[in-house]
């Protein structure tokens, strides 16, 4: 198998594993994958498609303007100019996950709504996170984009006011991870603050300390996830890798 092909059946994996776990929203929300840096190329999900029956060949490749390298419909509007602002500015932005999800998207609708170290899974992104505190409307131009990506810097998580969350890595493997475990945390964290008691913080030091910790594990871990998520739909959903 090629590699152009692997980056379209990885990216479709992690589309159609998202709609299972139901952290899409409608067919909104997008994926991309860069495929070139000269040129400039990255894959994105075709247009207003429901995540659940995506195959690979739909996949859509667009260049630095915007337009199919293919004979595609052009994408969304938002996801081009979310997703090409960010390719270009955050080196780190390999793989970019733009998702609704609803637990994470809870913490952005609180005022002032972080992701607290107060549970386990919350540590594997302690210092990964960067938040923009002001909603500002669509992103339907380059300027919206280039401040989603400067509030990213170097980050690897970004908390939208009002939205929703971007996940970036260096391969789609890395960003699911980290996205699947995202909505696990902030999840467990919803679900105590709905308790109205006061919720027990991890002491920082302790918290900085089995971040690194669990860094060492990161790439095996986001590997295998995703080696299993690929098991999966070859199994039960085949036709996504068509």
């Amino acid at each position: 198998m090629n590699a152009a092909w692997e980056n379209n059946i990885n990216l479709t994996a992690a589309l159609r594993m998202a709609a299972r776990l139901d952290l899409h929203e409608g067919v909104d929300n997008h994926f991309s994958l860069m495929t070139s840096d000269k040129p400039f190329r990255f894959l994105l999900n075709p247009n207003r498609r429901h995540w659940s029956q995506l195959r690979a060949s739909e996949l859509v490749e667009v260049d630095e303007s915007g337009r199919p390298v293919n004979d595609s419909e052009p994408p969304e509007r938002t996801a081009f100019f979310i997703h090409s602002r960010i390719h270009m500015a955050c080196p780190q932005a390999k793989c970019i996950l733009h998702t609704h999800m609803r637990y994470a998207t809870a913490v952005t609708m609180i005022e002032g709504g972080r992701l607290e170290p107060v549970v386990q899974s919350a540590l594997k992104f302690f210092g990964q996170i960067a938040y923009m505190d002001d909603f500002g409307g669509l992103a339907l131009d380059e300027d919206e984009g280039d401040r989603l990506a400067r509030a990213l810097g170097e980050k690897r998580i970004l908390f939208l006011a009002n939205h929703g969350v971007i996940v970036v890595g260096p391969s789609v493997a890395h960003a699911f991870n980290d996205l699947y475990y995202l909505e696990k945390a902030c999840m467990a964290q919803i679900t105590a603050m709905s308790s109205g008691r006061s919720l027990k913080r991890i002491p920082q030091e302790v918290a900085e300390y089995t971040h690194a910790q669990m860094q060492g594990d990161r790439d095996d871990q986001s590997s295998r996830h995703f080696m299993e998520i690929r098991r999966i739909l070859d199994k039960e959903e085949p036709d996504y890798a068509t």
